[in-house]
């Protein structure tokens, strides 16, 4: 399921999500212009490793090393190839422009840091002793989407739907398309946990998602209301 765009227009230009946007397409570019050593070096330096974080283990000495704590924002603008990147920016793009116009733009980048904070302890939680790097804006992102089913549930999403080599444009309510990611998000956790997740942070997800919930409702413009049309 590929989400296109949504029918929810906005009142103000989405100044922070475009900025996010092109912040992290301008780190995967400085990642592409590295040798391959030195890009496997920067992800474990700048991803969030939970042994380094946690400060069970220590990190080797790179030319990219930073606090341990700080690699929690670094890692949000790091991505692990093309259609990583893409698939981020296309969903944030689609709901985080509702969103920062539903918080205003100052709002909006303290929700969107916070929830990727979440979704980094709910996925690092799991395994303290960890050594593989979480990298991707997913677990922001996956506040945005939170923040967006209590929002806006009502708007409409055209997505893409793939039937055997066939795909569909259908129009979907957004409590729908993402509820069914979110169920989506639960059973690849379950599914993938005897084998790392697959590759992928699943826990971050789901994180990310419950607290982008929990925080629209502090972080929302007063006049606001949740489930609107």
């Amino acid at each position: 399921m590929i989400p296109l765009h949504d029918n929810n227009p906005t009142q103000r230009k989405p100044i922070i999500t475009v900025t996010l946007i092109g912040c992290c397409i301008a780190a995967f570019l400085w990642e592409l212009s590295l040798p391959a050593h030195q890009q496997a070096q920067m992800v474990q330096a700048l991803g969030v490793v939970p042994a380094y974080l946690f400060g069970s283990s220590m990190p080797a000495t790179t030319d990219f090393m930073i606090p341990a704590w700080l690699t929690v924002f670094s890692s949000m603008f790091l991505h692990g190839g093309w259609m990583h990147l893409i698939g981020n920016m296309l969903y944030l793009w689609i709901f985080g422009n509702n969103v920062e116009d539903a918080m205003g733009h100052s709002r909006f980048i303290f929700f969107y840091l916070l929830c990727g904070i979440f979704a980094v302890l709910a996925n690092a939680l799991s395994d303290t002793s960890s050594l593989t790097p979480m990298i991707g804006a997913s677990g922001a992102i996956s506040g945005v989407l939170g923040a967006y089913l209590l929002l806006f549930p009502h708007a409409r999403v055209l997505i893409i739907v793939p039937l055997f080599f066939v795909f569909y444009s259908v129009w979907w309510p957004a409590w729908l398309v993402l509820i069914f990611w979110f169920v989506w998000q639960i059973a690849s956790s379950i599914l993938y946990s005897s084998v790392d997740g697959g590759g992928i942070a699943w826990g971050a997800h789901i994180g990310g998602f419950a607290a982008g919930t929990l925080l629209v409702i502090f972080f929302k413009r007063r006049h606001i209301k949740l489930l609107q049309g």
